[in-house]
């Protein structure tokens, strides 16, 4: 007896190794995602500029990276409010001045435009088709930085305009970089301040955007269904009943699993998750031989594997075996 209902994924030529270079923007369920990857050693940048929620921001900040155009302190995008923000970044992009800014954000845009160039895949996951401009210059603002709501124009995105830019753009990308496959998805977290009937209407000018983006090296990963259709319960959920749970966001990164990594990957992924959660561990003791057996046991561990697999790194989890390591 079935007691949900199961999304049918269709089969799909991509399949994603840790030898492979990955490229995760969007919403925070991108960085939920990501996060997983990252701690599977998979070698991944994850949402370089902040949490970004609009197609519209996202084709932006890609079109300037490619563009490689830097910021100046003289640049629109650059605003004071005690601190210097971006009004294309998320917060965690300020300085005490807008030049300290602009070199930060030009280190990123940088980083981001050296990895399009290498990148094996990039999964974008799509938030919400309303954007926001300023009311003053209509530019673009992906971030509001709790700024009042009469600087801006709230515009809800047609499915037509997100396919038409990001077509544009999809052919840019791949003239950069023939290889590069691109997964979309859309996040299934609900914008419940929207209005949960705009929440819907906003999701489905995204999931309709997506459907006229399929070409020979795009694909959709339907996180958004997964959410609504086989975990629909509200045990799915955290406390404020619009994010999804920690177990919800780990049954769907098993689906994409599935559907995109094959079964060796995820067994050596399965490895190196569990060298992660054994260097979690916080012993009683540091100083007994107890403590330094597993730490021993824990770097044999990363041997064998680096041993087979070279060019994953574990720099980061030998150093800090051999720093807690008592001689």
């Amino acid at each position: 007896m079935n007691f949900t209902t199961s999304v049918d994924i269709p089969k799909t030529s991509l399949s994603i190794t840790h030898q492979q270079r990955l490229m995760l923007l969007g919403s925070c369920f991108a960085d939920s995602i990501g996060q997983k990857l990252l701690r599977e050693k998979y070698q991944c940048l994850v949402n370089p500029f902040g949490t970004l929620y609009n197609p519209a921001s996202i084709a932006a900040l890609l079109l300037r990276s490619i563009s490689e155009q830097e910021y100046t302190a003289q640049s629109p995008e650059i605003f004071t409010a005690n601190n210097a923000f971006s009004w294309m970044h998320h917060s965690s992009f300020h300085a005490e001045s807008a030049e300290e800014l602009a070199i930060k954000l030009n280190k990123t845009m940088h980083c981001v435009a050296e990895w399009l160039r290498n990148c094996d895949v990039l999964i974008v996951t799509f938030g919400s088709s309303y954007i926001y401009r300023l009311k003053e210059t209509g530019m673009l603002v992906a971030n509001c930085h709790k700024q009042p709501d009469t600087l801006f124009q709230r515009v809800r995105l047609a499915a037509y305009d997100i396919a038409d830019s990001w077509t544009t753009l999809l052919h840019l990308l791949h003239s950069v970089n023939p290889k590069l496959q691109i997964i979309f998805t859309v996040s299934p977290i609900r914008h419940k301040r929207d209005g949960l009937h705009q929440n819907q209407l906003s999701k489905a000018e995204l999931l309709l955007a997506i459907d006229q983006l399929q070409m020979d090296f795009t694909h959709y990963f339907p996180s958004y269904e997964i959410q609504l259709d086989e975990l629909r319960d509200y045990r799915f959920y955290v406390d404020d009943m619009v994010h999804p749970s920690d177990l919800a966001v780990q049954y769907i990164y098993h689906r994409f699993a599935d559907t995109f990594i094959t079964k060796d990957e995820q067994q050596l992924a399965a490895q190196c998750g569990a060298i992660a959660d054994a260097l979690q561990h916080r012993p009683l003791h540091t100083d007994d031989q107890a403590y330094n057996d597993f730490l021993q046991k824990t770097l044999q561990r990363i041997e064998v594997i680096k041993a087979q697999h070279p060019y994953i790194d574990f720099d980061e989890e030998i150093t800090l075996c051999n720093t807690k390591f008592q001689k």
